[in-house]
């Protein structure tokens, strides 16, 4: 498939914080700025509907239901069978999308996918990923929360599949792995870090060894793999850092006239800066491994981030990453 074919993505409606009004702006921006993509709108029929009647390019999908932040993933999914989640992943399932994007309960749509769509044949366990905002260069990681528990060969198949992620989507040529780790000698960290540092040595052919936690937002490696457990907790911890830094540094540079004069001066690049920190800027983590496109954005998504992740979808469905995991690791 090339960039120039139509794609269809499913969009959930209800998925975030200020859902629907901000998905709605968001899909409005998606559908302006790429005129081959479709969006099969996904929700209550009062809401999908008149949205769709006055977009070219957007077909309403009816849901009745939707699954709440606090609900049990597994147990929503099953339970109610008509959300706005299930029936997203369930179009892509049966081909009337390539594609699902949600910015709704994480725990959720990762039940969903693997449920409804299901995963890629000899994948063990799918890995969710994100791009880590660092100011350096992109940095792709996994799992970031999807399998809090792993075994040492969960992480062989999460290196292959962020490495196809970071070529494909990030624009990476040939990304340097590493495993997150407490030092970078081979025979550092716990017993299940070194198990998981022999299997990928042997088996992951881009391994250039463990990365330290510094290692992360000074982009020394363009891929780095842990378990969903530390992956969650690294990528919260930079983010929330980020956020604090440019607090403090606005507070900083409204304290006076002197610094407010400085500001404008650097008010650009400061911008520049920030988007290039911004975890909107790829719209969402997509969970590698399931068979077609799931991408999951954040709850406090606002409008650029729903556009950014309907597109970042439909370029995942393009490079057919799904199929490259398939090839790669679907077959060991």
């Amino acid at each position: 498939m090339s960039h120039t074919d139509t794609v269809t993505i499913a969009v959930d409606a209800m998925g975030g914080d200020n859902a629907p009004e901000v998905v709605l702006e968001g899909v409005a921006e998606a559908l302006a700025e790429d005129p081959r993509i479709e969006v099969l709108l996904v929700g209550p029929s009062e809401v999908v509907e008149p949205f769709a009647s006055s977009h070219a390019r957007c077909i309403a999908q009816p849901a009745s239901e939707v699954i709440a932040m606090d609900e049990h993933p597994a147990e929503a999914v099953r339970r109610k069978k008509d959300s706005s989640i299930v029936v997203g992943c369930r179009a892509v399932k049966e081909g009337r999308a390539q594609g699902f994007f949600s910015a709704g309960s994480t725990g959720a749509c990762l039940a969903g996918a693997t449920l409804v769509i299901g995963r890629i044949k000899g994948v063990q366990r799918p890995a969710l990923c994100s791009v880590i905002p660092s100011p350096v260069a992109p940095v792709v990681m996994a799992d970031i929360g999807a399998n809090a528990d792993c075994k040492p060969e969960y992480l062989v198949q999460f290196a292959q599949m962020a490495s196809i992620y970071a070529e494909k989507i990030v624009g990476i040529e040939n990304p340097r792995v590493a495993l997150l780790n407490i030092g970078e000698e081979d025979t550092k960290g716990s017993q299940f870090a070194q198990q998981a540092f022999a299997l990928m040595k042997e088996k992951v052919s881009n391994f250039a060894g463990n990365a330290e936690g510094r290692d992360i937002v000074t982009a020394g490696f363009d891929v780095i793999v842990t378990d969903g457990f530390t992956g969650n907790v690294v990528l919260k911890t930079v983010e929330g850092t980020a956020k604090a830094l440019f607090g403090a540094l606005k507070n900083v540079m409204t304290s006076s006239l002197k610094t407010k004069i400085g500001a404008l001066a650097v008010k650009s690049d400061l911008k520049s800066l920030k988007e290039s920190i911004s975890a909107d800027t790829y719209g969402g983590a997509p969970l590698l491994g399931v068979k077609g496109v799931c991408l999951v954005g954040h709850g406090s998504s606002n409008a650029t981030a729903i556009k950014n992740g309907v597109l970042a979808s439909a370029a995942m469905v393009r490079k057919d990453v799904s199929g490259c995991i398939a090839e790669a690791v679907g077959k060991r």
